[in-house]
């Protein structure tokens, strides 16, 4: 079962605990269904890759692993860390900033 989640793909955040606490990236993937995103450059892992075709090279790869969703803050351009609000204008919904209430 998959839950609506407020974070989309292409927004940029900033992880809020673990091991790389502080740090800003942009949301590549979310895995709906066990509620994890994959931020790029942060929580990389390295995993041995093989071969797939003769012009791509195998061996050991760094690729980012995912981060709960509860530990990731959508950044807002002009206040930081926000929680993220709807508003509704003309029939078209919109993600808004909780603290200043700007559109995201």
């Amino acid at each position: 079962m998959s839950v609506k989640f407020k974070i989309k793909k292409n927004d940029t955040v900033e992880i809020i605990s673990g091991k790389a606490k502080g740090s800003k990236g942009r949301v590549i993937r979310i895995d709906k269904d066990k509620g994890r995103v994959y931020i790029e450059g942060q929580n990389l892992v390295k995993k041995a890759m093989r071969q797939k075709k003769q012009n791509q090279k195998g061996g050991i790869v760094e690729v980012e692993a995912p981060i709960d969703i509860s530990n990731v803050m959508i950044l807002c351009k002009k206040c930081g860390k926000s929680r993220i609000g709807y508003k509704i204008e003309n029939d078209k919904k919109m993600r808004i900033c909780k603290k200043c209430g700007d559109e995201l």
